[in-house]
């Protein structure tokens, strides 16, 4: 295929994915549930009050995952550092998205010093990626992938973006939290869940052995792992679904 210039079209690096077993079907069974939490009465309203409460509950399984106490104390500040960095992250999201949808490293830095701040002894390492070989070059490619070189539907973009920053590890500190929250930011920009209404970390903190499981699969990059995370990561998408669901009934 050819544009109009004469040069060939370039190749969606992710097409190939949706070729996967299952993967396309299982994107639209994620697509269409996420779709129908908007369609909710009290979200077709605003949905404010549902998004308010899926980012605590985001964060807060977030957080989980990666070994914090996720509890929010009644009263005092919260103490524990992971679970500190991962709400500071959740609540600087709206003003995040912006700089993710169109420079996507600068926001990965940005998260990254919410994120680690209470976790880092040396402020210098604060939103500056490892200088491991490969890790800066797999960055700019997740960029490209995340600014529109890649037309494949929301929920496999979003997969890819969390999997490829859990294997890159890129900071050293808080990546689960970041990739985590990079997911999300994904998750809005894409259009897959533009309210921010959807709760897919609850599913990954209440299933985090098979989390890590399809992580690590995916990390090989061999096509059936993949493919296991992006099966995992579209089920995950359903049941943040059935979350939202349940947030905006007791919101009325």
């Amino acid at each position: 295929m050819s544009t109009e210039t004469g040069k060939p079209a370039a190749e969606d690096p992710l097409q190939p994915l949706l070729a996967l077993d299952g993967v396309a079907q299982a994107a639209k069974a994620a697509q269409d549930a996420v779709f129908a939490v908007h369609r909710m009465g009290a979200n077709l309203r605003g949905g404010s009050a549902t998004a308010a409460e899926a980012s605590v509950r985001a964060a807060r399984a977030s957080a989980g995952i990666d070994g914090a106490d996720p509890e929010i104390p009644a009263e005092g500040a919260v103490s524990d550092p992971v679970l500190a960095g991962s709400l500071r992250v959740a609540e600087a999201t709206e003003s995040i998205l912006p700089t993710w949808r169109r420079a996507p490293l600068q926001a990965l830095a940005k998260i990254h010093v919410l994120a680690a701040a209470d976790l880092v002894t040396d402020p210098d390492q604060l939103g500056r990626p490892r200088s491991a070989p490969g890790i800066a070059e797999r960055l700019e490619l997740l960029a490209q992938l995340t600014t529109g070189s890649t037309a494949v539907p929301g929920p496999v973009l979003t997969a890819i973006v969390h999997g490829e920053l859990l294997t890159l590890g890129a900071f050293g500190t808080a990546d689960g939290v970041v990739a985590r929250a990079a997911a999300r930011l994904t998750m809005i920009a894409t259009g897959l869940d533009p309210k921010a209404l959807t709760v897919p970390e609850v599913a990954c903190f209440r299933k985090e052995r098979r989390y890590r499981a399809a992580a690590e699969a995916f990390a090989t990059g061999e096509p059936d792992g993949v493919r296991e995370w992006l099966l995992f990561c579209c089920e995950s998408f359903e049941a943040g679904a059935r979350e939202a669901k349940s947030i905006s009934d007791a919101a009325g």
